[in-house]
């Protein structure tokens, strides 16, 4: 396709892809095809409410022509194998976190698009929202001198409180490491570069969870991974980072500060595209609020930077190398938990550039 907006497929018409759609369908530089899902109803009921054109499954969506990227919004144990179907087909594939369910599944489908000149792209975008920008922003303008530390933590009772099908976020490639760390890493990696080692411990509070809302509540189910899980990260740059991800903690806690020479820096919930972002000197005796700018538009945001890449031959920031590297990580740490022993990362994650200032997603580039 030579110009004009980038034609888009939704793959898995659950939950979170309200929120794609809801973004990817007003967005001039995107029309989006088509939606399809295992259960093709649900496909159809999707595409109704958003005026989609087209409703099926995957074949059906994958044989239109005009279709340029696949959003791959399918579970995680799908990632993999839709991602190729996607890339066999000859489309460019953004998909949910994780990349894959394993590190050698995502470097397959990195692979799979090297070999056919086609992109990948990942989830989580926030870290292009506003909030991660400015940050950014603020510590390349030394706002708390040179980083030195970082402290993320994530918890909270867990997502069975709210969904009502939350099985899968208890399996291998999900918990609280796979399903909500991906924000966190992805921001720490986005901000100071990939991460050389790391060190770990794991546990798992209850075996089985019951689900609380929704027709099915009151059901049981098996939990297969660990739901608390502590790491400390040494990044090839310089700074070190603890973080915690955690489902068992009846207090809820979502914060990402960074330590630099000169003071702290308080960003926003990694897992949002807004503010508030502070910081707090030395001789300081309270935080104070640093301007917040740039885009709150939501999820799909990387798609969109990801079709105007593709048109005008740049390199889109939500890549499948940055989301690879941080699949890396997570493994990683899990692996450091399970033998109780500090491991080496083998994979690296690019430089990932500021978007402009003006860079606004409501506007029509692609003509």
């Amino acid at each position: 396709m030579s110009g004009g907006p980038v034609g888009v497929a939704v793959v898995g018409a659950g939950v979170i892809s309200t929120q794609y759609l809801d973004h990817l369908t007003v967005f001039p530089d995107l029309k989006v095809l088509a939606v399809a899902d295992l259960d093709t109803e649900r496909a159809r009921a999707a595409a109704g409410t958003y005026g989609v054109p087209v409703a099926g499954d995957l074949a059906s969506v994958l044989a239109i022509p005009e279709v340029e990227i696949v959003v791959n919004l399918t579970i995680p144990a799908a990632h993999a194998e839709v991602a190729t179907a996607a890339l066999r087909a000859g489309k460019h594939v953004y998909g949910e976190k994780p990349l894959a369910l394993a590190p050698s599944d995502g470097a397959k489908i990195l692979a799979e698009a090297q070999s056919r000149d086609l992109r990948v792209g990942s989830a989580p975008d926030t870290f292009l929202g506003a909030g991660l920008q400015s940050a950014a922003r603020a510590l390349a303008a030394g706002a708390i001198g040179e980083p030195v530390s970082a402290t993320a933590v994530t918890q909270g009772p867990g997502p069975e409180k709210w969904h009502p099908n939350p099985e899968f976020l208890y399996q291998y490639g999900a918990g609280p490491l796979f399903d909500i760390g991906p924000y966190y890493l992805t921001a720490l990696v986005a901000l100071f570069g990939p991460v050389a080692r790391v060190a770990a411990s794991a546990r798992q509070a209850h075996g089985h969870r019951v689900i609380g809302s929704g027709p099915r509540e009151g059901t049981s189910f098996a939990v297969e991974v660990p739901t608390h899980v502590h790491a400390l990260l040494d990044f090839a740059g310089g700074p070190s980072a603890s973080a915690t991800f955690s489902f068992d903690s009846s207090v809820p806690r979502r914060m990402i500060e960074v330590t630099g020479t000169e003071g702290t820096l308080s960003l926003p919930d990694p897992n949002t595209f807004e503010g508030p972002l502070q910081v707090r000197g030395f001789n300081d005796e309270d935080w104070r609020d640093l301007p917040v700018t740039g885009t709150v538009a939501g999820r799909g945001l990387g798609v969109l930077d990801m079709a105007r890449a593709i048109r005008g031959g740049a390199e889109h920031r939500a890549s499948g190398e940055l989301a690879q590297h941080v699949l890396d990580l997570m493994a990683t740490i899990t692996d450091a938990a399970e033998h109780r022993t500090v491991r080496t990362l083998e994979t690296s994650a690019p430089a990932v550039a500021p978007l402009p200032d003006a860079w606004d997603p409501a506007a029509s580039t692609l003509t």
